[in-house]
């Protein structure tokens, strides 16, 4: 995702300055993003470095890395924090800054073991310890976190398994099995899992993400969901990215409808709905003009 979400410069021209300058007001005096609330929170940090990385832009080192230290090794953070603990200390040892940041060994083993107690029966993830299926969400945030530590994740295979078992009949993915029908970012990131792990991935899935698309541009949630929303819109372009299926019918609304989240303080807005702005956002939409820039 990262790799691609560099390309929106492409697209944005002089406006990256105004992101690159949003991203960094994001960053409280402790080191992490601010919420929504204005707190530091390690899930906000991620994507507030993310978005500066993909503009190449150098991340506040020594504010984020007394920030990352502050946690150890996740003692006390849920499943979806820990992921984030691994993705920020990945962030930072990556930033090419010039700042040689580490993790202790003993920190690293204890995150990666704090993410196998929420492994479920079937060999997925569930956000909740000891469930007995796993999520596409969790599989997802899982796999991140061992390639993120540089470590190879226990019996793969299972959570292949445990993936498949999320496919729908219509042709998608559901995050959970007792829903039996597909959703979009469930899809994507179904996708993103089966390609990583080896598994194939039928052209059905490409073309039920399409008929997602709305007919004023973006991409819904669900096939039921009203209106198209930023996050939808930059997981559906990701994943057909890596069907190899062509956005170009779609590229142009796709276009117009990021233009509408488009605020000159630098930041997106999620959905025409949202009055707020904030670094999550704001990189979902680096990573759809990524790949409408292509």
């Amino acid at each position: 995702m990262l790799q691609v979400a560099r390309l929106a410069p492409r697209l944005l021209g002089e406006s990256a300055e105004l992101v690159r300058e949003f991203l960094l007001r994001q960053f409280n005096d402790d080191g992490g993003c601010r919420d929504r609330d204005g707190n530091s929170d390690l899930y906000y940090t991620v994507f507030g470095c993310d978005g500066l990385l993909a503009l190449q832009a150098e991340l506040p080192v020594a504010r984020l890395e007394h920030y990352l230290r502050a946690f150890g090794g996740g003692d006390g953070l849920d499943f979806v924090h820990l992921c984030c603990l691994a993705r920020g200390w990945a962030a930072l040892i990556n930033a090419g800054s010039g700042v040689r940041a580490t993790l202790d060994p003993l920190a690293r083993a204890e995150i990666l073991r704090r993410i196998e107690g929420f492994r479920s029966h079937d060999g997925g993830y569930h956000p909740g310890s000891g469930g007995a299926t796993g999520t596409a969400y969790g599989g997802f945030l899982a796999l991140g976190a061992y390639q993120d530590l540089q470590s190879p994740m226990p019996d793969p295979l299972r959570l292949a398994e445990s993936v498949k078992a999320l496919e729908t009949p219509d042709g998608a993915w559901a995050n959970d099995r007792i829903v039996k029908l597909g959703s979009t970012n469930a899809t994507a990131a179904a996708i993103a899992l089966s390609r990583a792990l080896g598994r194939p991935v039928g052209s059905a899935a490409g073309d039920w993400l399409l008929a997602r698309a709305h007919p004023e541009g973006g991409f819904r949630a669900a096939p039921q969901a009203p209106l198209p929303d930023l996050l939808s819109t930059a997981t559906s372009l990701h994943a057909l990215s890596g069907l190899q299926v062509s956005c170009a019918p779609v590229k142009e609304s796709c276009l117009d409808f990021i233009d509408t989240l488009w605020t000159n303080e630098g930041g997106f807005h999620g959905h025409w709905s949202d009055d707020a702005l904030d670094c999550e956002y704001t990189f979902y939409g680096l990573l759809a003009l990524g790949h409408l820039s292509l």
